[in-house]
């Protein structure tokens, strides 16, 4: 039987942290920022975490 293999996409876009939770980077941090207020691309630097109906997929992504 073949080795599983993580799916490289997901691994570069999702981290688990100590409790098991997947977190992710926020969108719209990449272009278009001039008009975007200051407060709301401080906001969008920080991550968060996956929400729990997305969770269980995100995971199945990540095994290895």
């Amino acid at each position: 039987m073949p080795k599983q293999k993580t799916k490289r996409a997901a691994r570069k876009r999702f981290k688990l942290t100590a409790r098991g939770h997947v977190k992710r980077m926020k969108a719209n941090k990449s272009h278009i920022l001039t008009k975007k207020h200051p407060k709301r691309k401080r906001h969008l630097r920080k991550g968060t975490l996956v929400s729990g109906a997305d969770e269980r997929r995100i995971k199945r992504l990540l095994q290895s």
